[in-house]
């Protein structure tokens, strides 16, 4: 089994066709078709139904595509490790991170390992902590800062504790402000602006509402984080954010903690628990570990 065979197999499945296979990984269809039977012959069953001119992957084709991404992106980041030079000097990291983590966390994070490492490249992906979990275990990323616990059944993943931080409200500067101490509980019957699905702060604040015995309502749901603060900042409802986040929400927001015992939220690094990250993405692990102490707002 060669690498190459792999690559057009994992083209072919997921274009369910020859021909953009070969024209995408530009080869000809012969060669390519060639490839995937010696392939099939290798491992003793077909890989794709070609019933009608449609192409679909057979029981065979559906286990081995998972393998095949993963042994792909473990040699690809094998050859960068290999590529980078001295002094890091080239080379690049794939980190995932949530999206309050981006706006509120990483920018001095980021600002720190770039002026260390002008040279190498950092390509950074938002996700909740379920996505990048999952693009930490097909290879698809270095590392990733996520919010335990993580989603169970997880992959085998290392990760290392940051910090807790606390969750805060906030609401709109010529909004009636919220009662003080404001109380978990005090949040029946306000208006919310709330995250889409998919968010670790969606989940975590709705987890706390029916705990108090009540089901939130909101006026506006689906948003990103930029979306919701903006959306806040209108006065369209209230929203529950990190505090790291509301540190660097600016002018027209009204920050108000929760009274004890409050919500926290506690933030890791994880990387995969059978593959080294590569050098570049252990620096900048390093960094992280050395430089995230969250901001107050």
């Amino acid at each position: 089994m060669q690498f190459q065979q792999l690559a057009y197999f994992v083209a072919v499945a997921q274009a369910r066709h020859f021909t953009r296979a070969a024209q995408t990984l530009h080869v000809s269809q012969p060669s390519l078709s060639q490839q995937i039977r010696t392939l099939e012959k290798e491992l003793g069953a077909p890989l794709f139904s070609r019933a009608r001119g449609n192409i679909a992957l057979t029981d065979a084709g559906e286990a081995l595509l998972p393998l095949a991404l993963r042994i792909l992106a473990d040699a690809d980041t094998a050859r960068h490790e290999v590529l980078e030079l001295a002094q890091l000097r080239s080379g690049r990291v794939r980190l995932g991170a949530t999206p309050s983590l981006c706006t509120g966390l990483l920018p001095d994070v980021l600002r720190a390992f770039h002026d260390r490492h002008p040279g190498i490249r950092l390509l950074l992906e938002e996700g909740g902590s379920h996505d990048l979990v999952r693009g930490l275990a097909r290879g698809a990323l270095d590392l990733a800062l996520v919010v335990l616990p993580l989603p169970s059944p997880s992959p085998a993943l290392t990760t290392v504790e940051l910090f807790q931080e606390d969750l805060v409200v906030v609401s709109a500067l010529d909004a009636e402000p919220p009662p003080a101490p404001l109380r978990v509980a005090d949040l029946r019957g306000q208006p919310m602006v709330m995250f889409r699905h998919g968010y670790d702060l969606r989940d975590l604040t709705l987890a706390a509402c029916r705990a108090a015995g009540f089901e939130p309502g909101f006026t506006v749901e689906g948003g990103e984080m930029d979306a919701v603060l903006g959306f806040v900042r209108a006065g369209l409802g209230i929203g529950v954010v990190p505090s790291t986040v509301a540190a660097r929400a600016g002018e027209g927001l009204r920050v108000t903690p929760l009274a004890p015992p409050g919500l926290r939220r506690t933030v890791a690094l994880a990387h995969r628990s059978d593959v080294a990250p590569p050098r570049a993405a252990r620096v900048l692990q390093q960094v992280i570990l050395t430089e995230s102490v969250p901001p107050r707002p």
